[in-house]
């Protein structure tokens, strides 16, 4: 038996999480991908790890300030205590569980806009599953549709043809929207934006257009050249992504909430590598489910 939570990660800065060993061979550190919609993910294991590394850090925080260190801040009860080297049966199963995170929404460049945020079908699907909206498959939006705040302000075709329909403009081409909808349900944090839902056949090479992307170099010690080898490109979700996933907390017998980001349920924390250059920096936050019979 488990507890459902779910949670939703807004970035505050680009967030790469892939490759991360370029430098040395001068390639592209491309980014995680689902490989259905071919759109970015945070596996599970980084935010574990992350989430984990911040717990262990909040308890020495606490120790050194001389203050008492609360008993549900203990990293192995939720996490697992790692193997021993030597001793048999020293691992402990993991009372919560994590499974990748996927876009939600995505914010994109659209001229006269200036920002859309972007979905389809397909991830609000999983979306509904993850947040227990409990949609049915009919209450999905549709591709091609539009919030009211988007439809207003959407361009009108003035052409014979095709007068009277709403179209957006990306660098790709023109996006005939079809109808409008209350997407508010539908952001994690009940924001109200310019949205649209495109079709799943659409949405990687949009993906594609909004990621943000990097040319990076590495200088000599002594000279403004590059290092042998040394010149690579980085691309990473950009500042504004909304991401959800799943959280199965194992029931246990001590009376004992779950509060990774400094004994809170929500706060800011950073994901993926390259932090060094900016990236990484995310908001968290965490919302238990209630189950709901159907």
């Amino acid at each position: 038996m488990y507890q459902k939570a779910c949670g939703i990660i807004e970035t505050l800065a680009p967030v790469h999480v892939g490759a991360t060993a370029g430098e040395e061979n001068g390639n592209l550190n491309l980014i995680f991908r689902d490989q259905f919609t071919q759109t970015g993910i945070i596996n599970g294991s980084s935010i574990r790890g992350r989430l984990r590394a911040d717990m262990r850090q909040y308890c020495s925080f606490l120790k050194k300030k001389g203050e008492t260190i609360p008993p549900e801040q203990d990293e192995h009860f939720w996490y697992g205590k790692k193997a021993a080297p030597g001793e048999a049966d020293s691992t402990t199963e993991a009372v919560i569980k994590l499974e990748h995170a996927s876009i939600v929404w995505l914010p994109v460049f659209c001229p006269g806009q200036p920002i859309v945020w972007v979905t389809c079908p397909s991830l609000l699907k999983r979306y509904n599953r993850i947040a227990g909206l409990n949609r049915k498959a009919n209450e999905i939006p549709k591709e091609y549709t539009a919030s009211k705040k988007l439809w207003d302000s959407a361009l009108e075709s003035k052409d014979n043809k095709h007068k009277g329909k709403k179209f957006l403009f990306f660098n790709l081409g023109f996006l005939e929207i079809k109808r409008e909808a209350n997407l508010s349900d539908w952001f994690p944090l009940g924001e109200d934006l310019p949205a649209v839902v495109v079709d799943d056949n659409d949405i990687a090479m949009i993906h594609d257009m909004a990621l943000y992307r990097q040319s990076r170099v590495a200088l000599e010690d002594n000279k403004k050249m590059a290092k042998k080898g040394q010149f690579f490109n980085t691309e990473a979700l950009p500042e504004g992504t909304i991401l959800a996933f799943p959280i199965a907390i194992k029931l246990h017998d001590k009376d004992w909430e779950w509060k990774p980001i400094q004994g809170k349920l929500s706060g800011e924390i950073y994901l993926g590598g390259l932090e060094s250059i900016g990236l990484g920096h995310c908001h968290l936050t965490i919302k238990h489910i209630t189950e709901t019979k159907s």
